[in-house]
């Protein structure tokens, strides 16, 4: 990107303004017909936003080749003409912005447009389908948007966009082609598997693939379809009335026959009669963003009633009725410095990418998660590289691929650990996530730390510091060693005098009476977390039970499929030694209340069968916000064994499958998806109330130990 303009930086003489010119021409040409380009989406507006104010100020001195008022940019062209312009949108960035655009359409219609069309802006490409009698006849990207390209070879592998209509129908279907997060992972490893470099991101990925037409392979992609219109053929009566539907009517028509919208989604377009209402929904949908499995980078506001539209009119660019309200970008491109290869408390040796620090959302981002070994490798990374960095909400920044066009030559590859970074043992690279040999004992203060967190044992007064004592003193060389500690043993340590030593034996009694599902948590089993933890503790009731499981009956947990069940029950036999020594000494192995499965061929399949009974049976609970009220001093782990003590399930997610979401204070997306949704909502109170059977079991359940209990321990 060397000599480029920067994106967003003031043009201060007519050859910069020339060089930003020939900058975003080139860009916008690279990013509309092969899907990539030396700038991500935020670069490219802010250089355009940049020529328009040049532009503004001199109006004598603007270039034809120009990208302001042309679609695409003015960068592609096309030899199938549309039967009327596939325009761009025009965009806005904020509230502010967008209250300016609404007074701007109120003067144009001659009065305040009191209906408004609010849907996702998918982040694809955009293109026309053309039906005669009800048959794909031929797919037209928008090219310079009175003429586009011919993609028809891509027909057959478009979701969601199908070859023949509900109706034998002759019209028009405009909508946007794009890859969700599943398709993309799917088409960059076939890529890859044909000697390919891996798409930089979704929309990179389906823009090649659409225009690709002599591959050896195949990748699916997606449509989501956002109007309809007549064309030379089209019945009278039908046309008409697709000229004078509102927005929204027509969207509901398209659906009706067959194609795929947004209706079906956790952001389906809605209408709004106030500028207000429609900067309410831009929030909802923004809120969602992180969680949806496709790309969006904005809101694209329509009038939505055919004669505001008309009264509006178009320019040479874009409609005067709609507008793109634009979200911060969650991609950037930055490079990728360096590698650091860090050991987590189970062993795992997991690589993080240092990155130029980079702006995305708000923040700024040093570090990106490389998944794993394998992963650099299928993805051919190298240091030095440009990289697109995604981030979205709090979602952990993640690399998605090089952009291999904009190597020099002078990257590096990425060197392996030959042993542990951490403590020099071997390393057991037979899975793609590689892991000390040492195991868990390669960072046993961060295991037993882990262990005795309020969410596993909850093991008060065992913070860092004291493991890392006990540890260095040499009294704890295992989780099972804690239970073995004896008073005279710790008052030796230092700043342990006689009140903190007996609080702490008193906490080590008590760990010794929590349920399975902590013991399982504690112990940190690779593939399961303590949502998991507890689902395998309430299907076996019994750590006999679990440990005489084979995969196929640890795949009867629900979440545990045919990859993770045989990696559970490796682990649980090379845990056996220290899950003995935990047993001798006095460790619960059971769950409360769980009934151990039948045998085999016995049990009752069901879900429902397995949950029980409980004013929560057969529901799946979400648990949003803080907590309040009777549930304030739970923690979220406890909320969730609450969830489960009551007959129901705990789940992290918001979906048509949840059942209840109880909404605390600050509560945020979840609660916004539960609405579009029509999920229950509850208040921490009202659900309370619900389970307050279970919630004054709890308290009786007698998992603080007796006093006397302490003397049990060493």
């Amino acid at each position: 990107m060397a000599g480029m303009t920067t994106p967003g930086a003031v043009i201060v003489d007519a050859a910069a303004y020339a060089r930003a010119v020939e900058d975003a021409v080139k860009a916008a040409a690279a990013y509309y017909e092969g899907g990539t380009s030396v700038l991500d989406d935020d670069a490219y507006d802010r250089l355009v936003r940049s020529i328009a104010a040049w532009e503004a100020a001199h109006p004598d001195q603007v270039l034809p080749d120009s990208p302001t008022g042309k679609v695409a940019g003015g960068a592609v062209e096309g030899d199938v003409p549309h039967t009327v312009a596939m325009l761009s949108l025009d965009n806005v960035f904020s509230a502010q912005e967008f209250t300016a655009w609404t007074a701007s359409l109120a003067r144009r219609v001659g009065h305040d447009v009191t209906r408004f069309s609010v849907e996702p802006k998918l982040d694809g490409l955009a293109i026309a389908a053309r039906y005669t009698e009800g048959r794909l006849t031929r797919l037209i990207t928008r090219g310079d948007g009175t003429a586009g390209e011919d993609v028809s070879h891509a027909t057959g592998t478009i979701e969601g966009l199908p070859e023949r209509l509900a109706e034998p129908v002759t019209l028009e279907v405009r909508g946007e082609v794009l890859m969700t997060t599943a398709q993309f992972e799917h088409a960059n490893e076939v890529r890859i598997a044909h000697g390919g470099q891996p798409f930089a991101n979704p929309r990179n990925a389906a823009a090649g693939t659409l225009r690709a037409k002599d591959r050896a392979y195949t990748v699916p992609m997606t449509f989501f379809g956002y109007g309809m219109l007549p064309l030379p053929g089209t019945e009278d009566t039908l046309a008409v009335s697709l000229a004078e539907s509102p927005h929204s009517d027509l969207m509901e028509r398209v659906a009706a026959l067959g194609v795929n919208t947004t209706a079906g989604t956790a952001v389906p377009g809605t209408t709004a009669d106030t500028p207000g209402e429609v900067l309410a929904r831009v929030q909802e949908i923004a809120a969602l963003r992180a969680e949806l499995p496709f790309g969006i980078d904005g809101i694209v506001i329509k009038a939505d009633l055919a004669d505001d539209q008309r009264a509006a009119g178009s320019g040479s660019r874009a409609p005067r009725w709609a507008i793109a309200y634009k979200l911060p970008a969650v991609e950037k491109i930055t490079r990728l410095i360096g590698v650091e290869w860090n050991v987590g408390r189970t062993g795992i040796i997991a690589p993080r990418g240092v990155l130029e620090p980079v702006e995305i959302d708000g923040s700024t981002i040093t570090y990106a998660t490389l998944h794993n070994p394998a992963d650099i490798t299928r993805r051919d990374l190298r240091l030095g590289d440009h990289v697109m960095v995604h981030r979205a909400g709090d979602v952990i920044p993640r690399i998605e691929a090089p952009v291999a066009h904009l190597r020099t030559g002078d990257e590096q590859p990425i060197a392996f650990p030959e042993s542990c970074p951490r403590c020099g043992a071997d390393i057991d690279s037979s899975e793609q996530r590689w892991r000390c040999a040492n195991g868990r004992n390669c960072h046993l203060v961060a295991s037993l730390s882990y262990a005795a967190g309020r969410d596993q044992l909850d093991i008060e007064g065992l913070g860092h510091t004291r493991v890392v004592q006990l540890v260095e003193a040499g009294l704890v060389a295992d989780l099972a060693d804690l239970f073995t500690l004896t008073r005279d043993q710790l008052l030796a340590l230092d700043r342990m005098g006689e009140t903190s030593t007996d609080n702490l034996l008193a906490a080590l009694a008590a760990a010794r009476r929590q349920p399975l599902s902590r013991v399982l948590c504690a112990l940190g089993v690779r593939g399961t977390g303590r949502s998991m933890s507890r689902r395998i503790a309430r299907h076996f009731a019994t750590m006999d039970h679990l440990r005489a499981a084979d995969a196929e009956a640890i795949q009867r947990v629900e979440g545990i499929g045919t990859e993770k069940a045989p990696s559970i029950v490796a682990e649980l036999v090379e845990l056996a030694p220290l899950i003995d020594k935990l047993a001798a000494v006095g460790v619960n192995m059971t769950e409360p209340g769980a009934t151990p499965p039948p045998p085999p061929g016995t049990e009752d399949s069901t879900e429902e069968g397995a949950a029980g009974a409980g004013p929560l049976a057969g529901m799946a609970v979400v648990v949003t916000g803080a907590m309040t009220g009777p549930l304030e001093k739970l923690s979220r782990n406890e909320m969730n064994e609450l969830i489960e003590r009551a007959g129901g399930r705990a789940s992290s997610g918001v979906s048509k499958k949840t059942s209840l979401v109880v909404a605390g204070e600050g509560a945020g997306s979840k609660r916004t998806k539960a609405e579009t949704l029509g999920v229950r909502l509850l208040t921490p109170d009202e659900f309370a109330v619900l389970v307050a059977d279970c919630l004054d079991a709890a308290d009786r359940d007698p998992v603080d130990a007796d006093p006397a209990d302490a003397a049990l321990v060493g």
